[in-house]
């Protein structure tokens, strides 16, 4: 008895009906070398079980069988590296590779050339995306409920900030690493000088300019007090379909048409009205930025109702992030490449406020360049602690210490499920040596 070997035959008009098997001869290591017989069995050889030699046809009209359809579960990785720290002194990189960018510049200029037309699509012409409004009203209102749970949260767990850097700690007192490297850390040896946190030092407040038009006039540095400034999610949600009557925005019944750079038909230039924000407004206004939390409007929750309100919260979080990820797969948003300003719209303001690295040589102009949702929603990584019990954190066990994004660490604390997603950064799986310990670790 031999082992054959043999190759499936589709059928030449319906390809997902297996025409038969042809069985074929165990070649010998000479045969295989050979590019014929390579080619002939189109490197599918399969190994069935010993009969005898000798070459048939089977012809039959059923499907192959297929093993019924298993739920892939999403494995994520023992343990993954802590986030760079981005240097200040070099430009962001592109989120999209710098060759595509040329290329599609390219494209459009040789259409431009040729008094073609470029090709528009919603909402890159003005229109509307009707499938995703519904995820931009779902967007907002996880957005409020971040915001209150945030504020309802820090009552009961404490958070510190760094008065000389951007550290945030979440726990029962400050950390002791030494890593600051803000005004005078020579004299404090690096240790961080802790004061007590608010909201914005957990969830990052990143706010753009709100325009009625976004296709219309762009920002100038003169008139930029002329624009309101509100959180860039709500700007996002607002673009995306939300109407928001103290925040009107222009919706158009006909695409915009462009040459190359150039806009030929906008549907003219349209002002903004003007509304008199009532004091009903202005109440409803703060349940979409962080300001309410800073006057006491949310009081603290029960002692029974924190699990509950911190994983309200943290699904909120996500629900954010999942929404703005998907919205700016096809919405603009723009980001400076050299410090953290944010625009929402086709191409970026003018405004002079550029303060980062080598801004003299833009006159204080930003450098847009597309935006990420870690940009627009940042994570604000801080040291995780499993114990509040615990001693504070030392510089010395730096390396076996994990992260997790403020948001996610503060609900923790308050007796939330830990997301299998941030389970490898935490470091949950690795045993915290004491210092003289630490010495004999590899």
């Amino acid at each position: 008895m031999k082992a054959t070997y043999g190759l499936n035959v589709p059928h030449p008009f319906n390809p997902g009906v297996c025409f038969g098997f042809v069985e074929l001869k165990r070649p010998c290591i000479a045969d295989l070398r050979s590019k014929r017989l390579v080619s002939k069995l189109g490197h599918q050889l399969h190994s069935y079980g010993p009969t005898t030699s000798g070459n048939f046809l089977c012809v039959h009209g059923r499907k192959p069988r297929q093993d019924q359809a298993v739920k892939k579960q999403q494995i994520y990785p023992q343990n993954v590296d802590l986030p760079p720290i981005q240097p200040k002194n070099k430009k962001k990189p592109y989120p999209i590779p710098f060759k595509k960018i040329q290329q599609a510049g390219r494209a459009d200029k040789k259409l431009a050339e040729m008094g073609i037309e470029k090709p528009l699509e919603p909402p890159k012409n003005g229109l509307l995306v009707p499938d995703l409004i519904p995820v931009a009203y779902e967007v907002l209102d996880a957005w409020k409920v971040l915001i209150k749970g945030l504020a309802q949260l820090l009552h009961v767990v404490p958070v510190y900030g760094c008065s000389n850097c951007p550290e945030v700690h979440v726990g029962q007192a400050g950390h002791e690493i030494q890593d600051c490297h803000g005004p005078d850390n020579v004299h404090r040896r690096s240790f961080h000088s802790w004061v007590k946190g608010s909201i914005n030092d957990v969830l990052i407040p990143i706010e753009s300019y709100h325009l009625y038009d976004p296709f219309g006039r762009r920002i100038k540095h003169e008139n930029r007090f002329d624009y309101d400034r509100i959180p860039a999610v709500v700007e996002l949600c607002i673009q995306a379909g939300v109407d928001i009557p103290e925040y009107p925005s222009r919706r158009r019944t006909k695409p915009i048409r462009m040459i190359g750079k150039k806009v030929i038909d906008r549907g003219g230039f349209v002002e903004e009205p003007k509304l008199d924000r009532s004091v009903d407004s202005s109440s409803l206004l703060m349940e979409l930025d962080t300001y309410g939390a800073h006057i006491g409007k949310f009081p603290p929750p029960a002692a029974a109702d924190v699990p509950k309100v911190a994983q309200e919260t943290l699904k909120a979080y996500e629900t954010v992030r999942w929404g703005v990820r998907k919205l700016m797969q096809k919405y603009t948003v723009k980001v400076c490449g050299y410090c953290s300003e944010v625009h929402v719209g086709p191409w970026g303001h003018n405004a002079k406020l550029c303060g980062a690295f080598k801004h003299q040589w833009r006159d204080g102009k930003h450098g847009w360049q597309d935006a990420t949702v870690d940009e627009v929603v940042p994570p604000n990584y801080v040291w995780h602690v499993r114990d509040p019990a615990d001693p504070p954190m030392r510089s010395a066990l730096k390396r076996f210490y994990g992260k997790a994004p403020a948001v996610v660490e503060m609900c923790i604390h308050a007796g939330a499920e830990i997301p299998d997603k941030y389970k490898p950064m935490m470091r949950l799986d690795i045993v915290i040596p004491d210092t003289e310990e630490a010495r004999l670790v590899a």
